[in-house]
This record gives structure tokens, C-alpha cells and sequence, in this order.
């Protein structure tokens, strides 16, 4: 039987075989991985470069463009009007929200934004609020499934069918809504529509206090999340954070409530905030977020103008010529509605040339359009400022010290989506 020193070792067995004080001098080197942009948990097409120190992530690259949308320069291109379904596609989670808050941008060029009938500005502000709990609800979804918690990815798209098919009933459209107009929106609600949404908010609530047993006070969950990719309040002032990712981070900022816009002055709803700034607390603020969009909802529907049947009559749309189709029987009908009506199809409303600028608080922070008009039917220039794109700036700086597994919790805790950074 052959001894230990009759065995050929090989070059790593020999080094093994020696001395401490005979092994080379070990040079630490770091690594660079790749994750995404095809990966699970970047909730797109993500890619971030990561410089890895055994597991310990010591820098990290965001890098966005893979959509490549060119939404910004197609809207060059189109009249205000038909650049609406585009904006169903920027926070593709949260289109009723999208489309408010372009609208609102155009109507504030036009002078109207403060001239809309107060039950548009109910069904507005309806329309947005179901979209922050759609939005919420997948970003947390997603957020635990990444973490293990495939239960809680269930019970949240249970809730989101829900809300799809209020959506149906109110435009035909489950997923790309389009369902806003410059100066008020598409149709009325349907009779039966705000007792279905009332139903949905008693049954949600229960649904999210499940949620809540499930995580709030799991072990592996608080584990996984406190004091994890923490954002001091400074930071999060620095780098432009809006939404519940500058909230979580003690900055009590709300446009909602800041700036108050549509009928959000005469309802009453809390800004959730937190205290450390890490993954735990922007969970809980989303959490906190949900039942204050329900609370708003209850609201609406006991104090939108009309009630449900309308039998009032309460507008739905400002009365403006210059900004709507006049209506089908008088097109029918009449040669002067006729022309009126193909002037603004071919070439869009009549816009004043200037500047605006208007940020909507849209369920991932701040959504803003800077539109430039030179008069006429189509923008000269308009920008996007979408808050995915500027929260995600803040990687570069909470990524360091975290190790590889951390990196599904923190892009979770951001819930970003990837369809309105490469705007």
C-alpha cells in the first residue's frame, strides 16, 4: 500500500501539503458579475454590474436602455391627444395613474387644470388610487417571491384581478386603459360601478391584514430587511428620491398633500413615513400607503358629485370647444361640428406655445411631464421625469456592503419598473 510520500500531488494538493510559512503570499482579487439583464428579480430588463469581493458586493453599475422606447420623441410626433395610450406603457403597473397625470400636465398648458367639473376630479383621483394598490400590490408580490414567500405573490394578484376588473367596467380595458382625455375622461362611470369598488375595499383589507400576519412579524422576513440598504434622509434629499422610497427615509413629502391638485384638498388620508430608511421600512410605508388609497376610495364614493347613477347630470369633461370632439349627433348632423371635429382629429387642439411642468405622485414617486409648445397640435418638446429611473440612481450608493443574496431584497424594496426608465 503506498505511503503519503509515494503519491504525485498535484500543483493546489502540494501547496495544500506544505508548511503555513511555505505557502505563496495570497492576493485577494475581486470579481465582476453580471446580474441580469435577463434575471428574475431586476423586475426587467435591468442589468447592474456588480464588483464582488468574495460575497460582498463592493460597487455596483445600473445599467438602463435595453427597452430603448423612444417615447419622449414619438410624442414630438403626435398630437397631445394621441400620445395618451403611450403613457399607459410608462409605469405599465399603474396606467389610470399614467394617464392623469399627462392629462393634467396638457390641461395646465391649456388653463384648464383648475376648471375641471368636480366629478371628473372624483373619478380622477379614484382612477389614480386604485393604481397606487395595483402598483403596490405587484412590487410587493414580486418582493416577497424574490425573498421565498410565494404565498403572499398569490393572495396579492388575487387582490390586483380584482382591481383589473374594475378597470373592464369602467373603459373596457384591463391592462392598457387609455382612459383619461385632456379636459375630463373618456365615459361616466358605470351605475353599479362605485358599489364594486366599495366591495373591493371591504374585501381588500381583510386580504392585506393576511398579508401582514404572513410578514410584518416573520422572523426570516425582518431578518432579510432591517437595517438592510439603509438611506439616511440626507441621502435620499440628494439624490431626487420621491415616493415611498424618500418617505421610508423620514421625508414626509407627499405631492398629494404638498401640492395639492384635482379633489385631493378635501380628503382626508396620512403620509406614512419611516425612521431607519432600509428595506424594512419602505415596506412598511407601501404597506401603510394601501389603506390610505382604501380610505380615499371610501371617501370618493360618498362624496362624488352625482352619486352613482348621476342623476344629476354632473359633467364628466370641462366645457371647452377647442379641447373636445363635439358630440356624435351633432357631428352627424351639422357641417360646422363636422369640420370642428376632423380639425382636432388631423390636427390636434390648439395649444399656446410656453412651458409647464406638472408632477404627479404616481404610486412609484414623482411622474412628471415638461412639455414645450410652440403653438399647435403637437409638443415641441416633451420630457419625462420618471421616478423609477431617478430612484434607481441611488444604487451606486446603498449597494456596497451588501452581500450577493441582499441584492433581490434591496431591488425589491426600490420596486422600480423598468418600462419608464428607458422612457
Amino acid at each position: 500500500m503506498p505511503t503519503v510520500q509515494d503519491i504525485e500531488f498535484s500543483d493546489s494538493a502540494a501547496r495544500i501539503a506544505r508548511a503555513p510559512d511555505e505557502l505563496p503570499e495570497v492576493r485577494d482579487e475581486k470579481m465582476v458579475l453580471n446580474m441580469g439583464p435577463s434575471h428574475p428579480a431586476t423586475h426587467g430588463v435591468l442589468r447592474i454590474v456588480l464588483e464582488l469581493d468574495g460575497e460582498v458586493i463592493t460597487k455596483a453599475d445600473p445599467d438602463v436602455g435595453y427597452l430603448h422606447r423612444g417615447d419622449e420623441k414619438i410624442a414630438e410626433n403626435m398630437t397631445y391627444t394621441q400620445f395618451i395610450p403611450y403613457t399607459d406603457r410608462l409605469d405599465y403597473l399603474a396606467p389610470l395613474a399614467n394617464n392623469v397625470a399627462y392629462a393634467l400636465a396638457v390641461e395646465k398648458l391649456l388653463g384648464i387644470h383648475d376648471k375641471l367639473p368636480p366629478r371628473c376630479q372624483y373619478i380622477r383621483v379614484m382612477c389614480a388610487e386604485l393604481a397606487r394598490i395595483s402598483a403596490h400590490l405587484l412590487g410587493l408580490g414580486a418582493f416577497a417571491m424574490d425573498m421565498g414567500a410565494v404565498t403572499v405573490f398569490l393572495l396579492t394578484f388575487t387582490e390586483r384581478e380584482k382591481i383589473y376588473d374594475l378597470a373592464e367596467a369602467l373603459c373596457g380595458a384591463r391592462f392598457t386603459t387609455s382612459y383619461t382625455r385632456v379636459g375630463g375622461v373618456m365615459r361616466d362611470i358605470p351605475t353599479t360601478w362605485l358599489d364594486q369598488c366599495a366591495a373591493f375595499c371591504d374585501g381588500f383589507i381583510p386580504a392585506l391584514d393576511e398579508v401582514e400576519v404572513l410578514l410584518t412579524r416573520n422572523r426570516i422576513w425582518v431578518d432579510r430587511a432591517r437595517d438592510l440598504a439603509v438611506i439616511s434622509r440626507q441621502d435620499a434629499l440628494d439624490y431626487g428620491l420621491s415616493g415611498p422610497n424618500l418617505r421610508g427615509s423620514g421625508v414626509e413629502w407627499d405631492l398629494r398633500k404638498n401640492q395639492p391638485y384635482l379633489c385631493y384638498k378635501e380628503l382626508e388620508f396620512d403620509v406614512p413615513v419611516g425612521e431607519t430608511g432600509d428595506c424594512y421600512d419602505r415596506y412598511l410605508v407601501r404597506m401603510e400607503e394601501m389603506r390610505q388609497s382604501v380610505r380615499i376610495l371610501r371617501q370618493c364614493i360618498k362624496k362624488i358629485p352625482g352619486g352613482a347613477e348621476n342623476k344629476t347630470g354632473e359633467p364628466v369633461c370641462v366645457d371647452n370647444g377647442k379641447v373636445l370632439l363635439p358630440r356624435k349627433e351633432k357631428v352627424m348632423t351639422k357641417m360646422e361640428e363636422l369640420i370642428h371635429q376632423f380639425m382636432l382629429v388631423t390636427e390636434g387642439m390648439n395649444c399656446p406655445p410656453g412651458e409647464v411642468y406638472f408632477g404627479h405622485e404616481n404610486p412609484k414617486g414623482e411622474l412628471g411631464f415638461y412639455i414645450h409648445s410652440k403653438g399647435g397640435g403637437v409638443p415641441y418638446r416633451l420630457k419625462i421625469r420618471a421616478p423609477s429611473f431617478v430612484n434607481l440612481s441611488i444604487i451606486p450608493k446603498i449597494f456596497p456592503g451588501c452581500l450577493i443574496s441582499d441584492t433581490v431584497a434591496v431591488l425589491g424594496s426600490l420596486d422600480f419598473v423598468m418600462g419608464e426608465c428607458d422612457r
